[in-house]
């Protein structure tokens, strides 16, 4: 444990509240550092700890939560749709999504909401700011982070929102789940094979696969010559942080094209939890942007 560690965890009392992770496994997350920092910038008698929860102990695990009164806690993978049953409530988006990533203990009820697609389109509204009703989105991968990235399209008003992925059957799965949703019949699936074809016109690329993901970080989903056809001026966007740049941002670049790494989404996503957690808006997003920063050395 370092200095900055050990001084989140010295004041630590039978007064101080507990916030937390669950996912598993949790040890390489990073919001513990990005969240312990903005309590202590706060001088909050709060602390946020990760909990390793495998999926056959979700049920009893958020029990015990309740009965050690926890204010609220962020869920990750594998946990996102395993843990809506157990919600007493559940937000618009988390049930259009149909995942939740943020729980907040109120009225003796846990309630559910989903900080993701605020996280993703943070900096496409703030620092590449343009009119995407006239864009086209091409995002690689159908899992969990793939439904958040499409809300997040669907939200900005993309004319064209293209899902792309290597399982036949996991795709068609993929388009049924959102049969009830808001977003149902605002997305295209397409197979692997049509890639080269969308690539021409994506103005904006996103990776929801955990392709290039430390340790494989000469992976990358996409080959140089497939980046290759990749629009001069594209934004293309990768939801991994480490490392920082991927591979696939690393290509994309080379392509001349702006690249967005996974850090400001999960600072993004981290703010809009603590909002609710804190019932606050004023967060200090800039602490926790640096205590990440700092951590990865950039």
């Amino acid at each position: 444990m370092n200095n900055q560690d050990h001084n989140y965890c010295q004041n630590i009392t039978g007064k101080t509240k507990f916030l937390g992770v669950i996912g598993h496994p949790v040890e390489h997350s990073l919001s513990p550092m990005m969240h312990n920092a903005a309590l202590s910038k706060l001088g909050l008698d709060c602390v946020y700890l990760p909990f390793p929860i495998a999926p056959e102990n979700l049920e009893t695990a958020i029990a015990g939560f309740a009965a050690i009164s926890v204010v609220g806690f962020s869920v990750t993978i594998p946990h996102k749709q395993a843990i809506l049953p157990l919600l007493s409530e559940i937000s618009p988006i988390a049930q259009a999504i149909g995942a939740v990533n943020t729980v907040i203990r109120q009225d003796d009820k846990w309630v559910g909401t989903n900080t993701d697609v605020e996280g993703f389109i943070a900096p496409l509204q703030t620092t590449y700011q343009q009119d995407w009703t006239q864009k086209k989105a091409v995002i690689l991968g159908n899992g969990g982070a793939a439904r958040a990235v499409v809300a997040g399209c669907v939200q900005l008003g993309l004319a064209e929102i293209h899902v792309v992925g290597r399982n036949l059957s996991k795709l068609k799965e993929f388009s049924h789940s959102w049969e009830n949703s808001p977003f149902a019949n605002k997305f295209e699936v397409h197979s692997w094979s049509e890639l080269p074809k969308l690539i021409t016109q994506a103005n904006l690329l996103v990776n929801t696969t955990p392709v290039g993901m430390y340790p494989h970080v000469e992976q990358s989903p996409l080959s140089a010559e497939e980046m290759a056809k990749l629009p001069l001026d594209a934004i293309t966007y990768d939801l991994i942080y480490i490392p920082k740049p991927t591979k696939f941002l690393q290509l994309a670049e080379k392509q001349g094209a702006i690249t967005i790494d996974g850090l400001e989404m999960l600072v993004q996503q981290g703010a809009a939890a603590l909002k609710i957690w804190l019932q606050q808006e004023e967060i200090p997003v800039t602490i926790m942007r640096q205590a990440l920063q700092n951590h990865l050395g950039c």
